[in-house]
C-alpha cells in the first residue's frame, strides 16, 4: 500500500512483507534542518540501509535471522525543507495511517535528527520515553525554534510521558533545573551501568518508547553525527539495556537518530546498522 506522505526509497535488501502483515515497519525520515553543528542527517536512513548490506542477516547472539522477520519497509517521509514541526506531523500521520492498516507493527524510524521523534511519540502514546543520548535535549527552545532537535526530549515531556535517559553528557544548567523540577530521570555518561539503567527504568510504566541517538556512542565509535561528544557509551552498554528492555516492556516504537555523513560505510551508519538488526532479533527472541 501507498502511504500519504512516502516516497519510494533506497530500502532494506531483505524479504521484505506489506505493512498489513509486518511485525516491524522501518520508515526513513532524512530531515537534518535544524542540525547546529554537523549537517547530514538527511542522507542517514540511506546510509543505515546501506550499511546493512554488510552485515550477515543471522544474529548469532539470539539464533534469529532477520531475513525470516516480518519486516515492511516504506520508504522516506517526504520532509518540509527547513520546517521540523510539519516534518513531525508527517511522522506522526503517516504512524497514525500504519496503526490502522496494522495496529500491532512497531514503527521503526531511521533518521534523520532527533527533533523528529516527536511525531512518532505523538502517533504512538507511550506512557514512558526511554532514551540514549548524549544530550538533554531539554531545552524550551534553540535558534528561536521550539521545535529543535535540542528540544524534543522537552516537548515530549510537556505531553506527560515520563523519561528516563541514559549517556548524558552535555546539557544547560536550565535543562538540569527543568529535570529535577519535572521528575525527569537521568544518568550521566561517567556513572552509567546495567544496575543504574534497570534502577531507572524498572518503574516506569508500559508502553515504552525507545530511542537511540547516535551521538551516545563515543565520538571514535560514530564521528559522523550532528553534535558529536567524546566520552559515551560502549555498543555492548547499550545492548545489554535494550536486551533487559525488550524482555520486561513492551516496546511501541523505536528509533535510531541522529546518523549522518555522506560516504557508504562510514562507521557512524554502521555502528546504527548492526544496532537495528539486534533490535529486531532481540524483539523476537
Amino acid at each position: 500500500m501507498e502511504f500519504l506522505y512516502t516516497y519510494e526509497a533506497f530500502k532494506l535488501e531483505l524479504p521484505l512483507v506489506s505493512p498489513e502483515r509486518a511485525d516491524f515497519v522501518i520508515l526513513g525520515v532524512p530531515f537534518d534542518g535544524t542540525t547546529s553543528y554537523k549537517s547530514g542527517a538527511r542522507f542517514g536512513p540511506t546510509l543505515i540501509r546501506q550499511a546493512t548490506l554488510n552485515l550477515e542477516s543471522y544474529v548469532l547472539d539470539y539464533d534469529i535471522d532477520i531475513a525470516d522477520l516480518p519486516i515492511a519497509d516504506i520508504g522516506d517521509i517526504a520532509v518540509v525543507a527547513g520546517d521540523p514541526r510539519k516534518t513531525a506531523d508527517r511522522v506522526r500521520e503517516t504512524i497514525e495511517e500504519l496503526e490502522r492498516v496494522n495496529p500491532k507493527a512497531i514503527p521503526v524510524l531511521l533518521g534523520g535528527e532527533h527533533s523528529q521523534t516527536l511525531g512518532a511519540v505523538e502517533a504512538l502514546k507511550p506512557k514512558s520515553y526511554v532514551v540514549f543520548d548524549a544530550h538533554l535535549d531539554l531545552r524550551d527552545s534553540y535558534e528561536d525554534n521550539p521545535y529543535n532537535h535540542a528540544c524534543v526530549a522537552r516537548r515530549i515531556a510537556e505531553l506527560g510521558i515520563r523519561e528516563a535517559m541514559f549517556g548524558i553528557r552535555s546539557g544547560t544548567r536550565e535543562e538540569v533545573e527543568f529535570a529535577e523540577k519535572n521528575g525527569i530521570r537521568w544518568v550521566h555518561a561517567r556513572d552509567y551501568g546495567f544496575d543504574s539503567f534497570v534502577d531507572l527504568v524498572e518503574p516506569l510504566p508500559e508502553p515504552v518508547y525507545l530511542s537511540v541517538d547516535i551521538d551516545v556512542f563515543d565520538v571514535s565509535m560514530v564521528p559522523d553525527t550532528g553534535t558529536p561528544e567524546a566520552g559515551g557509551l560502549r555498543f555492548w552498554e547499550v545492548i545489554e539495556a535494550i536486551e533487559w528492555l525488550t524482555a520486561n516492556k513492551r516496546i511501541v516504537g523505536f528509533d535510531i537518530m541522529e546518523v549522518a555523513g555522506e560516504r557508504l560505510g562510514n562507521p557512524t551508519a554502521l555502528t546504527a546498522a548492526k544496532l537495528l538488526f539486534y533490535f529486531l532479533a532481540m524483539m523476537k527472541r
